[in-house]
C-alpha cells in the first residue's frame, strides 16, 4: 500500500507521444529554416541575419528544454532554478555584445 501512495506522489504528467511528434515536427521545421536562411546570399548579407538565427536557436533551445527536458510539467521551482541563471547569462551575453560592438580585430 505504501508503494502505490509513494507512486501516486511522484506521479507527474508527461507529454504524449503525439505531443512529441509535433514538437519534432517543429523543430524540424525550424531548422529547414535556418540551413535555407544560410543559403540565400542576399540574407546572410543583410543585418537580420544573425539575430533571426539567434532567436530561432533561442526557440529551439526553449521547446527541448519545455518537452524533451520536461521541464514544462517539473516543479516550478525547478523552472526558476533554471530559468534565473538562463536570463542572467543571457543578459551577460548582450552586455558583451553591446560592449565589444565596436572592436574590430585584424
Amino acid at each position: 500500500m505504501s508503494t502505490d501512495r509513494t507512486h501516486a506522489d511522484h506521479a507527474h504528467e508527461h507529454p504524449t507521444w503525439k505531443q512529441y511528434k509535433w514538437v519534432a515536427l517543429w523543430l524540424f521545421v525550424i531548422t529547414v529554416f535556418e540551413v535555407w536562411a544560410y543559403y540565400v546570399p542576399a540574407f546572410v548579407a543583410s543585418k537580420a541575419f544573425v539575430p533571426t538565427l539567434i532567436i530561432m536557436s533561442a526557440v529551439k533551445f526553449t521547446i527541448v528544454v519545455l518537452f524533451y527536458m520536461h521541464l514544462k510539467y517539473d516543479h516550478q521551482m525547478f523552472r526558476r532554478l533554471f530559468t534565473g541563471p538562463l536570463i542572467i547569462a543571457a543578459c551577460t551575453l548582450v552586455a558583451f555584445l553591446f560592449l565589444f560592438s565596436k572592436v574590430r580585430i585584424g
